[in-house]
């Protein structure tokens, strides 16, 4: 939940850095750290499943 949380977070502040315009730190820093943590919450996923704490849903529909 942290980490989803931290992600929102640094989506967030590179939205308030894009609509604010003049900042000394770069937008594309928070991006990056978005996408570097969403890839690490889909691998801490992928590793759940694999090691059957979680089971997904074999009926989707």
């Amino acid at each position: 939940m942290l980490l989803l949380l931290f992600i929102v977070f640094n989506l967030a502040k590179a939205l308030f850095l894009l609509v604010k315009g003049d900042s000394e730190t770069p937008m594309s820093q928070f991006l990056g750290r978005r996408v570097i943590f969403s890839v690490v919450a889909v691998l801490i996923i992928l590793l759940a499943i694999g090691t059957g704490i979680l089971s997904p849903n074999p009926r989707p529909y």
